[in-house]
């Protein structure tokens, strides 16, 4: 039993003796902390990059090819108007007669219901998507 006892005594600081490194490892990491602010300097540079694209402050010009008149059909031209315009006017002149006659779909708002002048231009369909909508008029326009 003595010989049981000793061991226990000894596996006792060796014990203690563990534990002691792992302080000092959280020593080690102390100094680590320390070394951060030296970082700091890193986000000043990247400040600095930040400057340069601030520097492009000229407005986009308008791509010429949206903005290019273009001439409607017959059938476009009676809601539109026979004037050449650039295709986002005719889009735009399409949904305020849209919205006037009240030919949006109550229930599905993507769907169009089209009298008897937009069944000219959507090709003789009662009803078109929104998306299908520009698909179908930009046949009528050249």
């Amino acid at each position: 039993m003595a010989a049981a006892k000793k061991s226990a005594k000894k596996a006792a600081p060796k014990k203690a003796a563990k534990k002691a490194p792992a302080k000092k490892a959280a020593a080690k990491k102390a100094p680590a902390k320390k070394a951060a602010p030296a970082k700091k300097a890193a986000p000043a540079k990247k400040a600095a990059v930040k400057k340069a694209p601030a520097k492009k402050a000229a407005k986009r010009a308008p791509n010429a090819a949206f903005m290019k008149p273009l001439t409607p059909s017959a059938e476009l031209a009676a809601i539109v108007g026979e004037k050449g315009l650039p295709r986002t006017e005719v889009v735009k002149k399409l949904w305020v007669y849209i919205k006037k006659n009240g030919l949006q779909d109550q229930k599905n708002k993507r769907q169009i219901n089209a009298d008897d002048k937009l069944k000219k231009v959507f090709g003789g369909k009662a009803s078109v998507s929104m998306f299908d909508m520009t698909k179908l008029v930009s046949k009528h326009l050249s």
